[in-house]
């Protein structure tokens, strides 16, 4: 069983913690793209955990593995890891495997991110995390990867034939070259190095090998699709291929392994750094789902832009990944609002549509077109069976079914891991999703 998971929104919908409650129905968990510009919040028993590289999987005690997809800063995993091991959690080889070709996220990376992104007259909104200028070594076949970190000579063959290059890009962009790559870190990541020797593993092996002997994998994605870099919201999306499929490439498995594809939505929209939110709210509505639902970056602690439900987006999310499944998390959020605006369709010059444009410029242009649903005031924190859920909310969960065509598994009503409410998604149910017309 091979399951794929991903954000069906701008990222920050909760993967964190739902890839937690999940990860102990699985044998392996492993993370298929991005780098640590991604941040994973789970709250176990009243303890915020923040993961940016390593799965969620590692909390519950699941074998986890990064891909040779991901981007790694060694720099922040070393921290990453220590944290966990100081707060009790066993991170060791024998529950944690990195690929050997895992892509090394290198300071030059970093320093022309930071100068790129202050040079723009439109700014796209990165984390300066240097993503990019790592996923682009790679496709220039210029990079620097996990097991070249084991060898000094060779580290330091590659290093010398990089840097001159870097230092002249950085300089043209009014940074100091002369700052950069002191030997301090370069000794600093060849210790790091030593120490990652031991969870280096054959990703693409170990998850075909698994599943042969028919063990269950789960694949989580950082970000979000509507971050994809193709089919996001060019040119503010991140650096690597968020969507479902892109999870066959960076692990290396075949797509015919694939047996479901679970796609997690917040109860509304939330985005970080610039780009089009066509029903974002910048009024007491917007500032109570702010509020109320911590909305601040686990990365870079920037405060999200938060909207109404979008579910033209939504439907694009559900043709770019094929999900079979959703997940609706912080529910609870809603509660207390006056009422509940939904997005169902566009107005983009004077013709309303029902799926976003292919253009970032003409979503800029997109007027929502809102449905309304009556909201309720009963707290939600306790609720354990979707029975006891308030009609309102019942009402607006059918109602996101009923349009994407797509039934919902899971419903979180709270940040703890034991704040979920499993669906029951029986085969009538399943018909009557892919049946109803909007």
């Amino acid at each position: 069983m091979f399951t794929v998971i991903t954000g069906a929104q701008f990222g920050d919908e909760g993967k964190g913690k739902i890839v937690d409650l999940l990860a102990e129905e699985y044998d392996i968990v492993v993370r298929f793209q991005g780098g640590d510009n991604a941040g994973h919040t789970v709250v176990v028993g009243g303890e915020v955990y923040k993961l940016h590289q390593i799965p969620s999987g590692i909390l519950v005690g699941t074998s986890s593995l990064i891909g040779p997809g991901v981007v790694l800063n060694p720099f922040s995993l070393m921290e990453e890891i220590d944290v966990l091991k100081s707060r009790g959690i066993p991170v060791s080889s024998e529950n944690l495997g990195i690929d050997f070709k895992a892509s090394i996220i290198m300071p030059y990376h970093i320093a022309l991110d930071a100068l790129t992104e202050s040079s723009r007259k439109n700014r796209i909104g990165t984390t300066k995390k240097g993503i990019a200028y790592a996923y682009s070594d790679r496709a220039l076949r210029n990079e620097i990867r996990l097991c070249d970190l084991f060898d000094e000579d060779i580290f330091y063959g590659k290093l010398n034939e990089i840097l001159p290059t870097k230092k002249e890009m950085i300089s043209k962009l009014g940074g100091n070259p002369y700052d950069l790559f002191p030997d301090k870190e370069a000794k600093e990541l060849l210790q790091i190095g030593n120490k990652l020797k031991e969870y280096a593993v054959d990703v693409s092996y170990e998850i075909n090998s698994s599943l042969r002997a028919g063990k269950k994998v789960l694949a989580e994605g950082a970000q979000g699709t509507l971050l994809d870099v193709i089919h996001g919201t060019q040119r503010y999306v991140t650096s690597s291929s968020t969507v479902a499929g892109s999870a066959c490439a960076g692990l290396g498995v075949g797509p015919s392994q694939v047996t479901n594809t679970i796609g997690l939505v917040k109860a509304y929209i939330t985005r970080v750094g610039d780009g089009p939110l066509p029903t974002e709210l910048t009024d007491g509505a917007g500032n109570h789902m702010v509020e109320v639902g911590r909305e601040y970056g686990t990365t870079t602690g920037r405060r999200r832009r938060c909207g109404w439900l979008d579910l033209p987006f939504l439907k694009k999310s559900v043709y770019l990944n094929g999900y079979t499944e959703l997940v609706l998390t912080k529910l609870d959020v809603l509660t207390g609002l006056d009422s509940i605006k939904v997005c169902v369709a566009y107005d983009l010059n004077g013709e309303r549509i029902d799926y976003p444009p292919s253009l970032s410029e003409e979503l800029e242009r997109c007027v929502p077109v809102y449905g309304e649903y009556e909201s309720w005031d009963e707290p939600l924190d306790d609720v354990t069976k979707y029975d006891d859920l308030p009609q309102n909310a019942k009402d607006y969960i059918a109602s996101i079914e009923k349009i994407v065509r797509v039934p919902i598994s899971y419903v979180s009503v709270g940040p703890d891991r034991d704040q979920i409410i499993k669906m029951e998604i029986d085969h009538e149910k399943l018909m009557r999703c892919n049946s109803l017309i909007q």
